[in-house]
Formats: C-alpha cells, structure tokens, sequence
C-alpha cells in the first residue's frame, strides 16, 4: 500500500472518530437535559403539592427566650394577682400555715405587671432549676437562701434590688404589694451577666394536634384540696376549652384586667409536705418532691391518671401514662397543683364522680 493510500485512510479513519465523537457528546447533552427537565417538573409538583401546608410550631413554648420564674404570693389579702394568665406554666405548692404559694414561669412575653411578688421556699428551687429559670423573689427562707447558693442558681432578690426593678404599689397593703415586669428582670439580669437565652427543651411535651384523652374519666370540675385552708377548684369552660380558677371559693381573676383566670391544661402531683425544724419557729414546710408519684393530667373535660417522675432535684419531672409512655400535652398554659398524698381530690364529670387520694389510685 502506497504512503498516499495510508494517508487518505487515516484521514477517513479521524473523520469518523470525530464525528462518532460528536453524535456521542450530543446525545449525552441531550439526555441531561432531558434529565433536568424532567427533575425541575418533579419540583415543580413536589412545590405544588406542598404549597400552603405550613408546619405546625407550639406556641405557647418557643424561641430560645430564657424562662422567668417569679414567687407570687397566694394569701387572699394578696388577690387578686397580676399576670397569671400571660405565664406559661405555674406551680401551686403549699407554704406555712395551710398557705399556697405560686410559681410563674414566663418565656418570649413582654408582661408589664406581675405580682405580687413575695419570698421564696427552697422545693420551689427545683422547678426554677427544671425549667432553666432566672429566679425572681422577694426574700428567702434560710433553706431557701443556702440552696440558691448551693445550686448557683441566678437569682434576683427584691429585697437588694432598686425600685426600678421591684416596687410597691399603693392599692394594695404590704407585703402584699410588691410587683415587678418583665422588662425590668430581664434588665436586672443582663446587669448581673445572667444569660438571657436557653436551649433546655420544655419539661411538657406539648403538640400541636388536640388532646383530647377520649379514653379518660369526665373532669368538667375539679376541687384540689393542698389543705384545710386552701382549697383550689376548677370549673370547665366547654365554649373557650379552658379551665377558669377558683380558690376558698372565689373566682381568680386578673388584678388589672378583671378577667378569670384560666388554664387549659391541669396537672396534679401527690406528694407529701413535712414541717421543717426551723430555729424561727415558723413552720416552715418541706417537700418529699423526688421519686415516683400518682398523679392526673387533665384537659379539655376529661382526666387521666399519670406517673410524676423527678430523680433528683435539678432534673426535670417525666410525666408519663400508666403505660409508661410520655404524656402529650395541649399548647397552651399550664397549672401544676402539688398536693398531699391523702388530698381528697374530687374529679367530676358527666356521669362520672371521681373521689380519691393516692394511695386508692
């Protein structure tokens, strides 16, 4: 074969290989943009079918807000209270002389009056700890004082504060007069170097679909005895499905408001108070508060029997079903009633009357 022959072959033979090349790298081409086409139709579909659904968020615990505890006082001279209904959650525990105190927690909420605000009792402690709370109260007990030290809890105490962030009011007698807001602790505890943000997640599981707890007993009334002397009832408002409170037989209603506070969702812990040997000679109270407890969880009308579950006093309380399951809890505010072991607790409801203390559970 002649050189020119060679030539005239490998020129015919690179032809081919670029024009095999090039029908190749089209087609590749078109076949990802076919790819691509078919993908942005896929989103497209995907956008449309979820266009509109908006994803469901509690409301009433959100944000990285760090929560605010505050003490309120419970005496009757001190009714009525000034920001029950803007807390998320509130304790009711019992204190010397068959007196309730209050527990309200805040978080994410601008509150311009809150109080009374009266001194703290060191059981109260472990709930602040629970929830990761800046501590507001005015004065301690000694229990309370040593704990707060102890824990290293941030605390901010009416009694060394200025009146800018505590101060009494002239419509109520002391000491059944000090108020606060949120403003103004939130103020104090940036001066201290307190953080003012929070990770903890809620010690209820609260969802957004209703809880209805079909399988529970009729609760449309409640009466929770913490003592001889405070008896707490609540009364269920079907309309608005919340819970109005009443104690000693009043209705609790809003200081500056007048309007009746309410809950939506009521849980109960039986577990047994003592009287502290106390070198004042106040009778002051304790709180056997660790362990396992019987309990309720009640909303919208009905009320099931629970398990509270604090291993120790800094960690958070599970609440769980007799089945050993998480309770879900409705958005929305909470009251936590701790109450005596042999409190007789009377549940009633349509065609269910429900009369007990924990040890017939």
């Amino acid at each position: 074969m002649s050189s020119k022959t060679t030539k005239i072959l490998i020129t015919v033979l690179v032809i081919l290989i670029i024009a095999f090349g090039g029908i190749m790298a089209y087609k590749i081409t078109k076949d990802k943009k076919n790819n691509q086409t078919e993908e942005t139709s896929a989103n497209k579909e995907d956008n449309v079918l979820t266009a509109g659904v908006e994803e469901k968020k509690v409301k009433i615990f959100n944000g990285n807000d760090r929560p605010i505890a505050v003490m309120i006082d419970n005496h009757n001279q001190a009714w009525p209270q000034a920001g029950l209904n803007k807390a998320y959650l509130v304790y009711e525990a019992i204190v010397e002389g068959g007196e309730t105190r209050l527990m309200a927690l805040f978080k994410g909420v601008t509150v311009d009056k809150i109080g009374p605000v009266r001194s703290s009792r060191h059981y109260f402690l472990d709930y602040a700890m629970e929830n990761d709370a800046i501590y507001a109260h005015f004065g301690w007990s000694p229990q309370a004082q040593s704990d707060i030290t102890k824990y290293s809890i941030d605390n901010i105490n009416g009694i060394t504060e200025s009146e800018s962030t505590f101060w009494r009011v002239k419509d109520k007698a002391a000491p059944h007069n000090a108020v606060t807001s949120t403003e103004a602790l939130l103020k104090a505890a940036k001066s201290k170097r307190y953080k003012t943000t929070s990770d903890k997640k809620s010690v209820l599981n609260y969802t957004t679909d209703e809880v209805n707890l079909e399988d529970g007993q009729g609760a449309t009334s409640v009466t929770i005895p913490h003592s001889t002397l405070q008896t707490v009832k609540y009364e269920y408002d079907e309309q608005n499905q919340v819970y109005k409170r009443y104690a000693r037989k009043k209705a609790q209603t809003d200081w500056d408001t007048g309007n009746s506070i309410t809950t939506k969702n009521i849980i109960i812990t039986f577990c047994d108070n003592y009287t502290l040997p106390d070198s004042e000679d106040k009778g002051r109270q304790g709180l056997k508060n660790t362990g396992t407890f019987d309990g309720y969880y009640i909303t919208n009308g009905k009320a099931i029997k629970i398990k509270c579950i604090k291993e120790a006093r800094n960690t958070q309380t599970k609440y769980q079903d007799l089945q050993g399951n998480e309770i879900k809890v409705n958005d929305g505010n909470t009251w936590i009633n701790i109450c005596p072991k042999d409190a007789k607790v009377v549940i009633d409801g349509p065609s269910t009357t429900e009369s007990t203390a924990n040890n017939n559970m």
